[in-house]
């Protein structure tokens, strides 16, 4: 049982879910009301996130460059439009696309 660091009374484990409908776990005190997320259980949260944003595309030739399709849910969802420039950046671990 973890104890509240501002009252030093025993916390209650919940379950909630954030909007999107990942269920996660937190500890929450009965006196005080204050709410802690342990760190695993943060990661596992973020971890769910990160596969909720992923998303597959296949490379195509044109002419001597390649080019990816975007899909239709991120085309809505960032504005862009045929012949629209975005700004491509190189980062370490691949690009990031930002319209311009």
């Amino acid at each position: 049982m973890k104890k509240c660091s501002e009252c030093n009374v025993n916390m209650k484990e919940l379950v909630s879910k954030t909007p999107e409908g990942i269920e996660y776990k937190y500890f929450k005190c009965e006196k005080c009301g204050e709410e802690i997320l342990d760190m695993k259980q943060l990661h596992n949260v973020a971890d769910k996130y990160r596969e909720l944003r992923r998303y597959h595309a296949k490379m195509s030739k044109w002419g001597e460059s390649l080019g990816v399709r975007i899909p239709k849910d991120l085309v809505k969802k960032y504005g862009l439009r045929e012949e629209r420039e975005v700004t491509i950046l190189p980062e370490k671990g691949g690009i990031k696309i930002i319209p311009a």
